[in-house]
């Protein structure tokens, strides 16, 4: 049997102190001068050096625990803030053993601060409940539920940056998903609203294309070619840039079955501009559509 750490000795000790804290009794008139929450403060400070103590000797979930124990009090002496401090701070432990455990914990953490009125905060805890759900669970149906409502409170506190980030996750799963219209309607979206920013007005290109290949995905050409252009109406130079080539003439082969073609207009980008994992993913829905005779793909993954 292996023996307890010093350091996991040192926490069970605090925990054990903190639960007789918690379980001596004032009388009636310590609990008249507030000698509950006294105790509660003393309680919390032990689990959380408790906590600390795990966390040194790598005892995450027993960390996690800690934290939670000390968000439990804080809700009694009515402390929001700390209570969903300490709910961040289990789920940063948590998820070194079990993700779901750190989305529990998140979602405690972001009901407080809704109910705080602190939207902002909510939505950066919300978003990095979406990051568990996509890095950990490999849950994109999860994921993208998650980035919706960050993008939603992001937006509604004005950080636009922070919103169309989510957004674009959210594009990028739903395609995978073979959710291609919902995706086309993020990307265009994001695409209009660069071209009103200077800075972000050389990224609409690639908003575009992505908004156009997801549109040939659905299998509706003729709604796949009045996408197209309606993007090149809206963004004139986009007919001449690489990625506007590019969808065009693969739209053309896809309207007329060239499935040789295709792999050729494919081959010359990639020789320019690698493709990654999602656009290679996206284009073998596309090409799938010639090979089996214009039905609409299943998604890949």
């Amino acid at each position: 049997m292996v023996r307890p750490t010093m350091g996991d000795d040192k926490a069970r000790e605090l925990i054990a102190q903190a639960e007789k804290k918690l379980k001596s009794t004032g009388g009636f008139f310590g609990n008249l001068m507030g000698s509950n929450n006294v105790k509660y403060e003393e309680a919390v400070e032990l689990y959380k050096l408790a906590a600390n103590q795990y966390k040194m000797v790598k005892k995450w979930k027993e960390a996690g625990d800690a934290f939670v124990e000390c968000a439990k009090l804080s809700i009694k002496l009515e402390s929001k803030h700390d209570a969903a401090a300490h709910y961040v701070d289990a789920s940063t432990c948590y998820k070194k053993t079990s993700a779901a455990a750190a989305v529990a914990a998140l979602r405690s953490a972001t009901d407080i601060f809704c109910d705080m009125g602190r939207l902002s905060i909510a939505a950066k805890q919300q978003q990095a409940i979406a990051e568990v759900y996509e890095t950990e669970l490999a849950d994109f149906e999860q994921a993208i539920t998650a980035y919706e409502q960050a993008a939603d409170w992001f937006a509604g506190e004005e950080s636009t940056s922070s919103a169309t980030k989510c957004l674009l996750k959210v594009a990028q799963f739903s395609a995978q998903l073979g959710k291609y219209p919902r995706a086309a309607e993020i990307y265009e979206q994001t695409g209009r609203q660069s071209l009103d920013n200077n800075l972000l007005k050389y990224s609409a290109k690639d908003y575009f294309m992505k908004a156009s290949l997801c549109q040939q995905c659905t299998g509706d050409l003729v709604k796949a070619q009045n996408a197209l252009e309606s993007y090149m109406t809206m963004y004139p130079g986009f007919a001449d840039t690489r990625e506007g080539k590019f969808v065009s003439d693969l739209l053309k082969a896809l309207e007329t079955s060239d499935a040789d073609g295709f792999t050729s207009i494919v081959a010359d980008y990639d020789s320019i501009s690698r493709l990654d994992p999602w656009l290679t993913s996206i284009l073998l829905v596309i090409k799938r559509q010639i090979t089996s005779g214009g039905q609409t793909a299943e998604p890949l993954c």
